[in-house]
């Protein structure tokens, strides 16, 4: 039976995560002692404000209470942030086990290894899979019919503030929301991953598992093309615009298609254009809103729930017959895609590397790449048909033009920008801290690129946050034209060029003082090794002091300005006081002599 076996399952993997945290609590004796002391004080809080409200000390019941809030706003911090995004990392890893060909033995036997370790990954994997499907479920709302997504709770909503809820609510109703968040949550891991897995594997055994090889020898490791993919990749394509809608108009697309071929039209997106009598006389539905407040009974109670209110913007549906079936075959039809784009990605990295084992995130994402670019010529190539064969030729023109113009722009800024960073970051910072005198660093450019990636991405993120300056303006103004309104000549000559240069003078200055002047100076091999080796690092704390100099001098230039504007600035004129004051006193005195 497979309801008893998944109950099994379930009891086996909370036994044996209790046996592993129960063995290895003594690795964590300070946090779960910390927390429990916290725990205490807020109940010694408690008991204390209580008493000086009984014998009536207001001033000592107001601190307590501030005091109170102030733990207990801690307390529920650590639990969303802390607590919540380690279970849900822990629940991925336990239902994608069968998909990387592991065991909960492995998984202990790494916990024991490497217990804080462990716990972070787990954590950093929960937060990024609740980071992620928070945005998704923010466009899904976009699209679907309001009250589909009733047991979520809408992170636009204007009346939510977290932090106030957290110190205007009491805590069973923050331990009553936290359990219905890890069980929503967890439902969904189980119904998007597990039963995914459970049904891939019994149609496609030679499918699974995936290959992940998480720790390898190779020179870059996969966890930063992961971090890579995670930290650039997809934030800047969510970020993007024209991107979003794209997104949005490839879920209406799927939920349209998917809603007509299961009759759930009505569910997923609603009837705006049929009236009310089609609605009440079709045959073989039921109208969920035919008897007021019958019908959402169920939705509206747990909108209230989550809501502390009544249904927000619920919309009625028609109910068709074997409506959990074809919920359920809706959502198969996600699955079904992924299950594609594994099976194109593989096809494809077959023909480059032959029966090499691969990394599944090169697959995916080529396969992924691939199934959007054929639905993307489609469309534009449908979308230009009507227009006749002279336009069509003009716009592949183009946009034959405007791809190569992204390429070269792509090359400049994506390829050697990042290189030139990185390679500037490993001499400067990580060359002198990982590497003795007495050996050779070794320099792996496909490393340095993708570390130098990172970099770019947190100078862009800062210039654009800092002042007003000529690389902010450029940025600004490359972002704010796009890849349709690309100017090649404006980017190549107002930003590659002077950032290239800027880059190439830093690399290339201390590699000529170190191997042209320093050995006409006559020094031993010893001293020219540490020249070769410390002079980045060296001239990287110059330029930092002079930085700092030239700040502390236009400062007090600063300053200067100000107190002579304040003490001699009147209106327009500048007026000497105390040429005026001597002026005064010998006029006095003549006056007295006379």
């Amino acid at each position: 039976n497979s309801k008893s076996f998944f109950h099994i399952y379930i009891l086996t993997l909370f036994h044996t995560l209790f046996k592993m945290f129960s063995i290895k609590a003594s690795h964590f004796d300070g946090l779960i002692t910390t927390i429990l002391g916290y725990i205490l004080l807020a109940g010694a809080l408690i008991v204390c404000h209580a008493l000086a409200s009984l014998v009536k000390f207001q001033r000592s019941r107001r601190l307590l209470g501030v005091c109170y809030i102030v733990v207990k706003v801690s307390l529920l911090v650590a639990m969303e942030i802390g607590l919540f995004p380690l279970i849900c990392g822990w629940w991925l890893d336990i239902c994608s086990l069968e998909m990387f060909d592991a065991t909960l033995k492995d998984r202990e036997q790494s916990f024991d290894s490497a217990p804080g370790t462990t716990m972070f990954l787990h954590w950093l994997v929960g937060m990024v899979y609740v980071f992620y499907f928070a945005s998704f479920i923010l466009l899904l709302r976009e699209v679907l019919r309001p009250g589909v997504l009733w047991f979520l709770r809408n992170l636009n909503d204007p009346d939510f503030n977290p932090v106030q809820e957290m110190i205007h609510l009491p805590i069973y109703r923050h331990l009553r929301r936290f359990i219905l968040s890890v069980v929503v949550f967890g439902s969904i891991v189980l119904l998007m991953l597990w039963l995914p897995i459970r049904i891939i594997k019994l149609l496609f055994p030679n499918f699974l598992p995936y290959n992940v090889m998480l720790y390898s020898d190779a020179p870059v490791s996969e966890l930063s093309l992961e971090l890579l993919l995670l930290q650039v990749v997809l934030p800047a394509l969510l970020e993007q615009g024209h991107t979003r809608q794209w997104l949005k108009r490839l879920i209406h697309a799927w939920t349209f298609t998917a809603g007509y071929v299961l009759d759930l039209h009505s569910y997923l997106l609603g009837d705006h254009e049929e009236d009310d009598n089609q609605q009440n006389n079709h045959p073989g539905r039921v109208n969920n809103h035919r008897i007021p407040g019958l019908g959402e009974g169920l939705h509206a109670a747990h909108q209230a729930i989550l809501q502390q209110g009544g249904p927000v913007g619920f919309q009625p549906y028609h109910r068709p017959i074997n409506f959990p079936l074809k919920v359920d075959h809706s959502v198969g039809c996600l699955h079904v895609c992924h299950t594609v784009i594994m099976f194109v990605g593989r096809w494809l990295m077959s023909f480059w590397m032959g029966s090499a084992m691969v990394h599944e995130l090169y697959t995916a994402a080529s396969g992924l790449y691939v199934c959007w670019l054929s639905i993307r010529a489609a469309t534009v190539l449908l979308s230009w048909m009507p227009q006749g064969r002279t336009v069509i030729m003009l716009k592949v023109h183009e946009w034959t033009l405007m791809i190569l113009k992204t390429v070269v722009v792509a090359l400049l800024l994506a390829a050697v920008i990042p290189l030139l960073l990185g390679l500037l970051f490993e001499l400067v910072i990580v060359a002198p801290l990982r590497v003795p005198l007495d050996q050779t660093p070794l320099f792996y450019p496909w490393q340095d690129w993708a570390l130098g990636v990172l970099h770019a991405k947190i100078i862009a993120a800062i210039t654009l946050m800092g002042p007003q300056w000529w690389l902010k303006t450029v940025i600004e103004q490359v972002y704010a034209n796009g890849i349709r309104n690309i100017d090649l000549h404006f980017i190549v000559r107002r930003l590659a060029a002077p950032v290239i240069c800027v880059l190439l003078l830093c690399l290339c200055l201390p590699y000529t003082v170190s191997k042209g002047v320093t050995p006409l100076l006559g020094v031993q091999p010893e001293m020219q090794t540490l020249v070769e080796r410390r002079i980045y690092p060296f001239l990287l704390m110059v330029f930092i002091l002079l930085a700092i100099l030239s700040f502390q001098i236009r400062q007090f230039k600063r300053l200067y300005e100000h107190i002579k504007n304040d003490k001699y600035l009147v209106g327009q004129r500048l007026v000497n006081y105390e040429r005026k004051a001597g002026r005064s006193v010998s006029s006095s005195s003549y006056s007295t002599s006379s």
